[in-house]
């Protein structure tokens, strides 16, 4: 009888630790990011590593910008990731420690510590978490590892992101690199920017909405508030002539 967790199994673990309802905006995209960590945890051929959790931090802030209440984000996070087994602490410490390492760093030389990680990583103090990714047949490629090398290229040099015809060329040579796919990469890559512009204008959308309907119940309030109007001085001057 097999052991491996499913995605209801999941699903009821995250639902056991965030308990309040999630709004209907954002639901699929809590949904869509638990399977696909679920089902990586239950890869046998899956590691986690900072780059992954990176890419998990960062998508989650990113699609979950503008969620209201504002407190119950941390919730949903830390469910998410106790859900797989893992705690949202390591993740943003893991994602955060590597961002770290693309802030000290130009555009130049974070292409040149992705494409040629064995050469800089000692100086860096890191752990060989490039090479061993480079030098793994078996190393298990997602979507969300591909987020995080976006999150670091983006942290070191935003105008190289902006320019698709030179950031998909630093990609090609990562990917060559670091034996990823490279097609699959950017797809994916491009699939992400523009879920997030669809995701922005949802929320702009719904700010609009939010805002219009504040303005009428504020409207409303005054009107209910105001004092009727006194009848004209002729209409009363009128009135006591005929009576």
């Amino acid at each position: 009888m097999s052991n491996v967790r499913t995605v209801s199994d999941t699903k009821r673990d995250f639902y056991s630790h965030h308990t309040r309802p999630i709004n209907s905006i954002y639901r699929r995209v809590v949904e869509e990011l638990m399977v696909e960590m679920h089902l990586l945890s239950v890869n046998v051929d899956f590691e986690y590593d900072p780059i992954y959790a990176l890419g998990v931090v960062t998508s989650f802030n990113r699609f979950m910008e503008g969620y209201k209440p504002e407190a119950d984000k941390q919730s949903i996070f830390a469910a998410l990731c106790q859900a797989v087994g893992g705690s949202c602490q390591g993740y943003k410490e893991d994602g955060e420690k590597i961002l770290l390492i693309a802030r000290r760093l130009s555009g130049n030389e974070i292409i040149s510590w992705l494409s040629r990680p064995t050469s800089i990583e000692r100086s860096l103090d890191l752990p060989n978490t490039l090479s061993a990714i480079a030098e793994n047949p078996k190393f298990k490629y997602s979507r969300l590892f591909a987020i995080g090398l976006f999150t670091l290229l983006e942290e070191a040099d935003s105008e190289l992101v902006r320019n698709q015809k030179q950031l998909n060329e630093v990609l090609q040579e990562i990917s060559q690199s670091l034996n990823l796919p490279q097609e699959k990469v950017q797809k994916d890559l491009e699939l992400y920017r523009s879920n997030l512009e669809k995701m922005a204008q949802v929320q702009s959308a719904m700010a609009d909405i939010v805002q219009a309907d504040r303005k009428k119940r504020e409207q409303r309030l005054q009107d209910k508030n105001q004092p009727e109007t006194s009848a004209p001085d002729d209409m009363i001057s009128d009135r006591k002539v005929r009576g």
